[in-house]
């Protein structure tokens, strides 16, 4: 099941509606932003949008740059009606007839018509320029926030992890390699660390390497906060297992145990316990 990020921004007074499902892409309420030109009827302020010859031939345009299963010749069709006195258009006849990504459709509480930012500002600005500038405003002081909150937890993660590598290297030296050179222990150590790569992130430090030769760093360096942690917790039991004697085999079954674990543990507490944690800090 796909996560769900929810957030909230304002625009004169207006509260617009947020969610992302990939942390990557966002989809910002059209239903609330028409609310600024029709508090009763925000559907109909929608519709009206999508008659606009303009306004379907930005979303196709949109659609072939973003969308490689847009479906082109129903686009057609819909461009060379747009703007007729009879022509109409509704969003999930749209999403439905082209295969689009960039306008979302969804029911129930909270529900409505989500669009990508740029259709959303485009959408913004056909209803008030000044309105838009003012969704422009907070939307960019909420993804000024995220990236703040992201960097910070990041960072603090990394830093733990490279404590616990320490650990790690030093349970290492202490228990299996006793008697080896600087340059065997260098391999061994390598041994190790890519056992973690492998139990967290399904793939060796080399394999990675190979997939992605234009990014400087490791896969550590590009690993999600999550992972981080969780790395961190790993290093630390693999140094009590290597100090109980275990096979790296063994080893490397109970750590891949682990790290599933703890991943899904962690992905449930960021959607209850973080936000909980949140809610009772504002009180």
């Amino acid at each position: 099941m796909s996560k769900v990020k929810k957030d909230t921004i304002e625009a004169k007074g207006f509260a617009i509606q947020i969610y992302t499902e990939d942390f990557k892409n966002d989809y910002i309420s059209l239903t609330d932003i028409a609310r600024y030109k029709n508090v009763h009827e925000p559907k109909d302020v929608v519709k009206n949008w999508l008659r606009v010859r303009d306004t379907i031939e930005f979303l196709g345009l949109w659609e072939t740059i973003h969308n490689p299963n847009f479906k082109g010749v129903e686009f057609d069709s819909f461009r060379k009606e747009a703007g007729t006195n009879a022509f109409t258009l509704s969003p999930q006849r749209w999403i439905e007839n082209t295969n689009a990504i960039g306008i979302v459709s969804k029911s129930g509480r909270g529900g409505g018509t989500f669009a990508h930012p740029d259709i959303a500002m485009e959408f913004a600005s056909w209803i008030s320029a000044e309105f838009k500038l003012y969704l422009i405003q907070d939307y960019k002081r909420l993804k000024s926030d995220e990236n703040s909150k992201l960097s910070l937890g990041w960072n603090l993660n990394r830093e733990i992890s490279k404590i616990n590598y320490k650990i790690h290297t030093d349970a290492i030296k202490e228990y299996l390699l006793k008697d080896l050179t600087d340059e065997q222990l260098s391999y061994k150590y390598a041994s190790e660390a890519d056992m973690l790569n492998v139990a967290l992130f399904n793939k060796r430090a080399k394999q990675w390497r190979e997939e992605n030769p234009d990014l400087k760093g490791n896969m550590r360096d590009y690993a999600s906060l999550n992972e981080l942690l969780v790395l961190a917790n790993m290093e630390s039991y693999n140094a009590i297992l290597i100090g109980k004697g275990m096979e790296q085999k063994e080893r490397m079954i109970e750590l891949r145990k682990l790290a599933r674990t703890q991943l899904m543990s962690i992905e449930k507490l960021n959607n209850t316990g973080i936000k909980s944690l949140e809610d009772k800090s504002k009180k």
